[in-house]
């Protein structure tokens, strides 16, 4: 059996699980989402949103990209984001980044990546915002987990910023978290981000809520 038949089969087994705990699961399934969590995480294929968090379908809206980034000139982000916030309503939004990320890490290299190039600018933009602190670091491991960590902070920075956001802060309670997903223990780690804090030095030129 091929990796594809292989496929097809573990699904049949899946439909056979979920049908033995409720017969109804999927007429359920098929009625609507009502998702607590808008989840940004990375692409890699090691770090899926539904197993980290323990959840089942329905209970949280994806979005996945290289290094779980929030751009604002993102037609695909911006459009997941504001679906999520303004007709889903999720209350909690997640970036979660993850170490080893290998984004981040060829971000950190000085050579042409292509048409990476554009995409990875971000990621070095945060490098260069913050050096002091990374240089500082001499382990290349814990700078490069640093990094990740830093990366997840700008991206929620970038999150508050947008007029979804925003407008979701005025009408309800809503909450961005950034996380970190450790690959070498299977751990999530909220990273506690002091948002009041860094928000203050960026609020004469945004005002932000």
């Amino acid at each position: 059996m091929d990796r594809i038949d292989l496929i097809f089969e573990n699904n049949k087994k899946w439909i056979e699980e979920k049908l033995s705990l409720n017969k109804d699961y999927f007429k359920e399934l098929a009625t609507s989402q009502q998702p607590e969590f808008l989840y940004i995480g990375c692409s890699d294929s090691r770090v899926t949103a539904e197993d980290l968090m323990g959840v089942q379908p329905g209970e949280v809206f994806v979005h996945r990209n290289i290094a779980n980034l929030v751009n604002n000139v993102d037609l695909n982000v911006m459009t997941v984001l504001n679906y999520a916030v303004r007709h889903l309503k999720v209350n909690h939004v997640i970036v979660c980044g993850h170490y080893n990320c290998g984004g981040v890490k060829a971000a950190m290299q000085p050579k042409d990546l292509g048409i990476l190039n554009p995409w990875l600018r971000g990621i070095r933009d945060v490098y260069r915002t913050h050096k002091d602190e990374l240089n500082l670091i001499e382990d290349e491991n814990a700078r490069f987990n640093r990094l990740v960590e830093l990366n997840v902070q700008e991206q929620c920075v970038n999150l508050i910023k947008t007029a979804a956001v925003q407008e979701a802060y005025i009408e309800r309670k809503i909450s961005v978290h950034g996380w970190v997903f450790d690959i070498y223990s299977g751990k999530l780690i909220d990273l506690k981000i002091n948002f009041p804090d860094i928000l203050k030095n960026i609020m004469e030129i945004y005002k932000l809520y």
